[in-house]
């Protein structure tokens, strides 16, 4: 092997990483960013329009409000789940705890299990005249609730689903990273005589922080592309509270305003990016 193909030989090895993702990534992309200062209804010639549909999208009350229902989505899950996650991944590192392995898969087959074929489960379970939850709420004397068709009860009843088909995820990535978490760390603090308490707290949750503001990350992207739960058990309702970024953008999809489509596409890139920069600096400014 002579030197020029010494020098060309680690380029030849990743080329068809970069001819894959330009093709399937990179194009995609620009051809999507060139499309949203278009008016194209996926026939004809696109028209340019410059910034029209962004102008549309920032002055449009539905835009606005599926970034709203996102939002709220988002402080109904996101919380929660870290919280929940963190516990339950404390539980299943405790090396006393019998079928920790039985305990594992439980958690995480909510989260391997087809989200349409459990929605349709949650449609029955909740359903107002004969679900599973307003018959046991009737034996205790209750009144029948509308989770699913009253503004009210529409968003935490998805987000209910969201977190059982979701938090055995959260358990698994919170259970990796507290596995890494040397074990002379706690050694040393059961010498000083800390409590359980006091070392989950000032000891497992800071170094957790990389983990947590991981999950936080990928569970934001997740809530704002909701599109799915809302699609199959609500289909936006009742009165578009349950309409989510995701779905508002499906909408303009299935309206053939591609155009629009792509440019509010781009939005919640722009929107989700910037949650996620403010978890990364907030973290760094923890680590500094």
């Amino acid at each position: 092997m002579n030197v020029l193909q010494r020098k060309s030989a680690p380029y030849v090895f990743v080329l068809p990483f970069f001819v894959v993702f330009a093709a399937f990534g990179a194009y995609p992309l620009a051809y999507a960013l060139r499309l949203s200062f278009t008016k194209w209804t996926g026939a004809g010639e696109a028209r340019w329009i410059g910034l029209d549909n962004y102008t549309y999208l920032l002055t449009s009350p539905e835009f606005w409000a599926s970034l709203g229902n996102s939002s709220i989505m988002w402080l109904l899950v996101v919380p929660l789940q870290l919280v929940a996650g963190l516990g339950g991944a404390v539980l299943l590192a405790n090396a006393k705890l019998r079928l920790r392995g039985v305990f594992r898969v439980a958690f995480i087959a909510p989260f391997v299990t087809p989200l349409v074929a459990m929605a349709q489960v949650w449609i029955v379970v909740f359903d107002r005249d004969y679900g599973l939850v307003n018959h046991v709420l009737n034996l205790v004397g209750l009144p029948d609730v509308g989770w699913l068709t009253s503004t009210t009860w529409s968003k935490p009843t998805l987000a209910l689903l969201f977190l059982w088909k979701t938090t055995g995820f959260a358990i698994i990535i919170l259970l990796a990273g507290l596995q890494s978490v040397p074990s002379h760390v706690y050694e040393a603090a059961d010498l000083d005589g800390a409590s359980r308490w006091r070392q989950f707290w000032s000891m497992t949750v800071p170094l957790m922080r990389r983990s947590l503001s991981f999950l936080l990350v990928i569970q934001t992207l997740a809530v704002f592309q909701m599109f799915a739960e809302p699609f199959v058990v609500t289909q936006g309702g009742p009165y578009g509270s349950t309409t989510t970024a995701g779905l508002y953008l499906y909408d303009h999809i299935t309206a053939s305003d591609l155009g629009t489509g792509a440019a509010n596409s781009f939005l919640l890139v722009v929107l989700v990016f910037a949650l996620s920069l403010i978890s990364v600096r907030l973290l760094r400014a923890r680590d500094e």
